[in-house]
């Protein structure tokens, strides 16, 4: 029966070890974006909520500046 060389059989185990690793971490965002899909919703939910809001009370014309908080209108 042949034999690997104790090189060969080195390299093998740690390619073997890394792709076992790499599917674990793959294993692992799977989860982190199981949770955070329904956080994303959640949110897009709130972003339109408060966008009509906004629009009720500053009209669809509206801009709003996102750093200041400034309102300008556009000119139709």
């Amino acid at each position: 029966m042949s034999k690997l060389t104790e090189e060969q059989l080195k390299e093998l185990q740690g390619l073997n070890q890394k792709n076992q690793e790499i599917r674990l971490q793959l294993g692992e965002l799977e989860v982190q974006k199981a949770i955070l899909l329904p956080q994303v919703d959640v949110i897009r939910k709130e972003f339109a909520d408060l966008e009509a809001r906004l629009i009720k009370e500053y009209g669809e014309n509206a801009t709003i500046n996102i750093q200041t908080g400034e309102v300008s209108h556009k000119e139709e």
